[in-house]
């Protein structure tokens, strides 16, 4: 697949994976993975790591922006106020909003563990690989998640 069709196919899911993830930027996220992958595109181990490659990108620098604009600001982050392109207009609709909201509360490991699982359908050993951890330390992660977040959506009610 060449980088233009890899670009094609997977640069909506990319932008809306910075976007869950909690980045103010999720479109620059994007596009600066994809940048990355081209400057890097020939050193793959194999053709098929290109997409993972993207994905891990796409954490790492979401991760980064995160805890620089943390650093920037002397505060915590409030992502209510994101704006997302129109893909995310859907995702931000009234019924998501509690959702997103009690997502963006848990914190950075959690909060990863449950997008790349349930929002973008990602195995266990695929997720330990994109954000660098023990598959038991991403069961870990994703069950405290997904209890924290019950919690929080339980006191919304």
């Amino acid at each position: 697949m060449s980088l233009t069709e890899l670009f094609a196919a997977h640069y909506q899911p990319m932008v809306r994976l910075a976007g869950l993830l909690g980045a103010d930027d999720p479109e620059d996220i994007a596009q600066e993975a994809f940048a990355r992958l081209h400057a890097r595109r020939g050193r793959l181990r194999e053709h098929g790591a290109a997409v993972s490659y993207v994905r891990s990108t796409v954490c790492n620098l979401t991760r980064n922006r995160l805890r620089h604009l943390k650093l920037v600001r002397q505060r915590p982050l409030d992502h209510s106020g994101v704006v997302f392109g129109g893909e995310h207009a859907v995702i931000t609709a009234e019924k998501h909003g509690e959702l997103l909201a009690a997502l963006n509360r848990l914190p950075r490991r959690q909060r990863e563990a449950l997008v790349l699982r349930y929002w973008l359908d990602l195995s266990e050993q695929e997720i330990a690989d994109t954000m660098g951890v023990s598959a038991g330390s991403v069961k870990t992660h994703a069950s405290r998640g997904l209890a924290a977040l019950g919690r929080s959506l339980k006191e919304e009610l």
